[in-house]
């Protein structure tokens, strides 16, 4: 393979995307920074003299994550520690089997790394030592992203590009061929879902817990559970759950070299309301419902069972609930303060509610969902912004 100078290759990049897009590349601050690039790190990929046993496990280790309710995406920290194995493998206790890979992809890059750094020049940036090196790797949120992947037809060599940042639809990719040559090709999203592509990004969603996950970790949830609930569930007595029953998002919310969409929806209510005087009153204080659902590019514009209890136990007296519904984009740690309403003796009080959100997320709907609403629309699918959402009582 013929060798290139990171920097010769980052103008291309840069000249390549200019005729993409005018957009500006982002400032990224010193403190989100990866602690190795994006760039360098695909350059690094686009060199291993990858075979189809790496190939099967990365796809397994995506189809793991998805299978976890994640995106299509192998980690670095799984990549060294568990080959194979998909985000969310280790808790649900499904690590892979290191024995499955005769020499996983882990063990190319450990040769590759020690090489290089046995031959490179005295003014090689840190790392430091091919050992720091991996040590960075693991310890980073860096990824495989493989999107489109339940369209490999298991045989064909990806082409390795990585994330440019910004809105950008564009980007200089490495394709690799049977012969070990390597081609600069443009990557685009349309190439995505005609051959495979591995895009170097960074993680946003293990920080999560998916549904899946939660059903996994309850072992009552087959019966109703404490969570999330089976479409045979109904509510026992003269309590009503109310249930986000199934959604569809509408359109993807970010650039697809940064993945899929992480949906989260948080609602604040107030539990098992019975109050009926003001000095009961204050001795509820409302509760925040936190789900996250990974939504694959794929799945854009199709139902998702969603099957998740918002309010558990939902009174007469409890007239509205507080919701929101945004994609993950990260950023400070905020909040979004409204208020729950109920009633006791036909007067309507308020409880003041803080539901945490991040500076960066991509709002698509917020606001108060009220008793004659839902049950005007129970079972119904309504619009929220950019989503189709179903709520049920039960």
């Amino acid at each position: 393979m013929k060798n290139k100078s990171f920097f010769g290759t980052a103008a291309k990049a840069l000249l390549l995307l200019s005729l993409f897009s005018c957009e500006k590349f982002p400032v990224v601050d010193e403190e989100d920074s990866p602690p190795v690039s994006l760039e360098e790190l695909a350059m690094i990929f686009s060199r291993l003299p990858l075979e189809q046993e790496h190939l099967d496990e990365v796809h397994s280790a995506v189809c793991s994550s998805v299978g976890n309710g994640y995106d299509e995406e192998y980690t670095m920290a799984d990549l060294f520690t568990s080959p194979g194995a998909g985000v969310g493998a280790r808790s649900a206790g499904t690590k892979a089997p290191a024995e499955r890979w005769s020499r996983p992809l882990r063990t190319l890059l450990e040769n590759y790394l020690e090489n290089a750094y046995a031959t490179r020049s005295g003014d090689t940036p840190a790392p430091a030592s091919a050992a720091e090196y991996i040590s960075a790797l693991t310890g980073s949120d860096l990824q495989i992203y493989w999107p489109y992947s339940e369209e490999w037809d298991h045989s064909s060599m990806p082409v390795i590009t990585f994330d440019p940042g910004g809105d950008m639809t564009a980007n200089i990719g490495y394709e690799l061929r049977g012969d070990g040559s390597v081609k600069e090709v443009v990557v685009n999203e349309n190439m995505a879902m005609e051959r495979p592509v591995w895009v170097i990004n960074r993680n946003d969603d293990s920080g999560y817990q998916t549904i899946e996950m939660l059903r996994r970790q309850d072992p009552d949830w087959g019966k109703g559970g404490t969570i999330v609930v089976r479409k045979d569930t109904k509510s026992s007595g003269d309590t009503r759950s109310l249930i986000l029953k199934e959604f569809e998002l509408m359109k993807n919310k970010d650039c697809w070299f940064a993945g899929g969409n992480e949906i989260v929806f948080k609602a604040g209510g107030v539990e098992n309301f019975s109050a009926s005087t003001e000095a009961e009153m204050r001795l509820y204080s409302p509760s925040i419902t936190d789900f996250m659902i990974s939504v694959k590019r794929s799945q854009v514009r199709q139902k998702i069972p969603f099957q998740a209890v918002m309010i558990s136990e939902w009174t007469e007296d409890l007239q509205s609930l507080a919701f929101l519904c945004t994609e993950d984009d990260g950023g400070t740690l905020t909040s979004w303060k409204c208020t729950s309403k109920v009633t006791i003796k036909g007067k309507s009080y308020g409880f003041d509610i803080e539901i945490p959100l991040n500076s960066r997320d991509d709002i698509i709907w917020r606001g108060q969902l009220t008793r004659n609403y839902l049950e005007k629309n129970n079972g119904m699918e309504s619009q929220f912004g950019d989503v189709y959402l179903t709520f049920a009582f039960i």
